[in-house]
């Protein structure tokens, strides 16, 4: 039996812009070797693996190397997969299940929209080695779970930064956002994220990082509704609602966020590997 696979681009406006997702829809659960052998034969930032569990869909993410906790782009992907393949019906809510808890995916305005939960992020000051590898001076620096988010002074700043990925993969910090206040009116804010000890250098738009990005912002432009850019090469934007917040609260994070964008397909065809069952 094969296994439909697509590959999509997430949180794009066109084909080969935003973060491209490899989707796999399997016939039964499989098992991490095989899901992760997978993910590294695609060679994409994240691969997701689904499977039918009811009127749910269990959605698991790997990287080239790791399982993550939560990947925004991959889920979009998912998503857009099921929907344009007919498995799922146009206009129907989709509920994942996943390591971070329900996910909810809706069709709104030409768009994809998820419900996610909020990243909590707290005042800290950045080790002087991270600094180095990323080359830059924050004029506020903020923990999250697994990482490091540093406001910067400008736009340009984001831009012309070059990380030393070697030095930043040997950092106790995993994943490391980098943003500030955007100079173009059609944003509230930009950013570019860097996860080499995961494998990705530079993800071109990563959807999880915005659940952070999106209270911090709220909070400081006072506006729980923003949009994001994403500076990769590649580029991509992400809309971002947050939920359960005060506007005018000085509390840097409300419960949940939605993230909007668009997905497009650019490959379509099958697996042809058996899956190894879990």
């Amino acid at each position: 039996m094969t296994t439909p696979l697509w590959q999509i681009d997430s949180f794009a406006e066109e084909p080969f812009t935003g973060n491209p997702a490899a989707v796999a829809l399997l016939p039964h659960a499989a098992s991490d070797s095989w899901m992760r052998r997978v993910a590294a034969e695609m060679n994409l930032s994240e691969a997701a693996f689904v499977v039918a569990e009811g009127n749910r869909y269990r959605l698991r993410w790997f990287t080239p190397t790791v399982e993550v906790d939560l990947c925004g782009h991959a889920t979009l992907a998912a998503a857009h997969a099921l929907w344009e393949s007919g498995v799922c019906k146009a206009g129907l809510p989709i509920e994942f299940a996943t390591r971070s808890g329900p996910l909810i995916a809706t069709q709104t305005d030409g768009k994809i929209v998820l419900n996610l939960p909020a990243t909590v992020s707290t005042p800290t000051h950045a080790p002087a080695t991270v600094l180095k590898a990323l080359g830059v001076h924050p004029i506020s620096t903020r923990h999250f779970t697994q990482g490091l988010m540093l406001e910067l002074a400008t736009e340009e700043e984001i831009r012309s930064a070059a990380p030393d990925y070697l030095r930043l993969a040997e950092a106790e910090e995993d994943d490391f956002i980098i943003t500030a206040r955007s100079r173009d009116p059609r944003y509230d804010f930009v950013s570019r994220f860097f996860a080499p000890a995961h494998g990705i250098n530079e993800d071109p738009v990563t959807g999880w990082a915005h659940c952070c990005l999106g209270p911090y912002w709220a909070t400081k432009l006072g506006k729980n509704e923003l949009t994001g850019r994403q500076l990769s090469n590649r580029g991509g934007t992400v809309g971002v609602r947050v939920l359960g917040k005060d506007p005018a609260s000085d509390q840097p994070d409300g419960d949940r966020v939605e993230l909007a964008g668009k997905a497009i397909t650019v490959l379509r065809g099958e697996l042809v590997t058996p899956v190894d069952p879990s």
